[in-house]
């Protein structure tokens, strides 16, 4: 894999079941840790068939051994933040997967941030029987990542978000 090569993201569920199919994301970058992409105006498949697009360009980080991965979106009133907590992603040929264990951290433009999907979480912990080792590496996630925007550790600077934009934009201008 490499700079400019196209993945398409799959989100699955702890039972195995895909939960979400996102349209080709451009590879930005690629570490020893993590993986940065980005996609515009993609199309996403939920898991009930249903599709619709997002509306702006996504500044996507995958990491190697963190169980979360982060979005960000440059929306015209601000840049938000939408981590996932999920399980380190897999690469299985052009397609990059990885679990996701419902619950969210939302940061807004201001700073302030929202824990969300705690009802979801708790359900799926039941029905899908999240082990201890499980529910222990979530929380703990949870809390590394608003330590992080706390922080201000990469990816919570705009500053970073906004080179990876450029770098996407510049990419992608030749394709079009």
């Amino acid at each position: 894999m490499k700079k400019g090569d196209k993945l398409i993201v799959h989100c699955y569920k702890h039972n195995g079941k895909i939960d979400r199919i996102s349209g080709e994301a451009v590879v930005l970058d690629i570490t020893d840790d993590y993986i940065v992409c980005a996609n515009n105006k993609v199309k996403l498949t939920e898991n009930d068939g249903s599709t619709h697009r997002t509306k702006e360009i996504a500044i996507l980080f995958f990491y190697k051994k963190e169980w979360f991965n982060i979005l960000a979106q440059l929306k015209k009133y601000g840049l938000f933040y939408y981590c996932n907590i999920a399980s380190p992603y897999i690469i299985d040929g052009n397609i990059i997967k990885y679990i996701d264990y419902d619950l969210d951290l939302r940061i807004f433009p201001d700073g302030s941030f929202k824990v969300l999907d705690k009802n979801e979480y708790k359900y799926h912990k039941m029905t899908m029987k999240y082990s201890e080792e499980i529910d222990t590496i979530v929380q703990d996630s949870l809390n590394r990542l608003i330590k992080m925007k706390e922080n201000g550790d990469f990816p919570f600077k705009a500053d970073t978000v906004e080179k990876y934009c450029e770098m996407y934009k510049e990419m992608t201008k030749t394709e079009k």
